[in-house]
Order: C-alpha cells, then structure tokens, then sequence
C-alpha cells in the first residue's frame, strides 16, 4: 500500500442490507489496496431529484434527506463502486433517487465528480445488464471514469414469500420448474466464485489505477524540475 491519501467508496442501493448486491460490493472492495468504505443505502431515506434548481448556485441540492450525509463521503473519495439489484428490468428505485441526487455536482461549468473512477455492480435474479449499463450511463454522464463492471445472480423475493414453490405468476416455477428444493437452488455468493474473483480483481485495479493516477499528478506538478518524467 502506498501513502496517498486515496479512498474507494462502495454503495449498495439494495434495499436489503446484507444481500447479494452489498456482498457483491463489498467484494471489489476486498480486492483494493487502499482505504475504502462501505455504505449500504438500505433504511436511508433518499427522495428523487425535484428538478427545483435550489443547488444550481452552490452545486449543493437543497433537499434535507440523508443524501446530504452522504455527499461529503461521495466528494472525498477518488473511486465509486456503485451496486445495484435488477427491479422490473431497470435499476432500483433506492438507487435510481440516489443518482439522479447527483445533479447538483455540475452546474457552473463545474463537474465535482469528473476524474473520480467508477466500478458498476449489478446484480438480478435473471439478468443484471440493464442495471450495469444503466449505471455505467450516469458515469458517462458525470465524467466518472469507469474501471470495468461485474454482475452476480441475486435472490428474487419469491424465495421468501412462502408462495413461491407453488405460485405460478413467480420467479422460482418460471425459471427453475415445479417441485424445487428451495434451499438448494437459492442463489448466494458463495455459488458463484467467478463473480467473486472477477469483483477482487476489479478492486485491484481500481488500486492500480488509482496509483497511475497519482503518479501521472506528481509527474505533471514537477514536470519542469523533472523532464524524464513520463506522464
């Protein structure tokens, strides 16, 4: 580990805190070598962006929430990893108010976020890619420069109704069939270590991106004092 003051800040928008897309999350993190923190969105109260225009002075918004608590974490930290559960095809709702929060970081010719990096996690009980490119479309948008994504199979609440080995409208029959051992086909972290490894090795390089990022800034401050620097 070197001594920059870096920090890569994970954010699970599931609104279950301990559920596959936190454990996802927490994964890229486990892979840095920097300082990281983990937030889970679950319990917090996070309204949608009013489209109000409060924070188009200030590059603050205006709404009392606990978004608010957040934003200095979110300014502070040099990387992102943003995760997020499959809803309806889309991005969750929890996580979806917390972006479109995001808005009051670039007004001014002002991008508060630009240069910070970005790792986009999506997890869905069939399919997490329109949570990731969903994801990925607000880095773009905000300048975040993206480092990769990784996805994981998630737990669909038919698991816990105490309908689901039965209901026909549900996840389980359509995708697994009647008559299932419902502990047995659950999905969990621990069943997919591809997912696992391909999030450690985002976390590493994040590091590794964050320490080229980190040299390239020295070698431009110095440049005149020294000129074999390569940036």
């Amino acid at each position: 580990m070197w001594n920059d003051p870096v920090k890569v800040l994970g954010i699970s928008g599931s609104p279950r805190p301990n559920a596959n897309t936190a454990g996802l999350v927490k994964a890229v993190l486990a892979g840095c070598n920097v300082s990281t923190q983990f937030i889970t969105l679950a319990g917090l109260r996070i309204e949608p962006c009013k489209s109000c225009l409060g924070c188009k002075d200030t590059n603050e918004c205006v709404i009392d929430d606990d978004h608010s608590v957040l934003r200095k974490e979110l300014l502070n930290a040099n990387a992102l990893v943003i995760g997020a559960p499959n809803y309806h095809n889309m991005i969750n709702g929890l996580m979806h108010c917390f972006l479109e929060r995001f808005y009051q970081f670039r007004h001014r010719e002002r991008n508060l976020l630009a240069g910070k990096l970005g790792v986009a996690v999506g997890v869905g009980g069939s399919k997490a890619e329109p949570v990731i490119q969903q994801i990925l479309a607000f880095f773009q948008f905000y300048r975040i420069e993206s480092v990769g994504s990784v996805s994981a199979q998630g737990v669909a609440r038919c698991f816990d109704c105490g309908y689901g080995e039965w209901c026909r409208s549900g996840a389980i029959i359509k995708a697994w069939g009647a008559d299932q051992d419902l502990a047995k086909i659950r999905p969990s972290l621990d069943k997919q270590p591809d997912s696992l490894k391909e999030a450690f090795e985002l976390g590493k390089r994040i590091s590794a991106r964050l320490k080229e990022k980190a040299h390239g800034d020295q070698c431009h401050q110095s440049w005149r004092r020294n000129p074999k620097c390569q940036v």
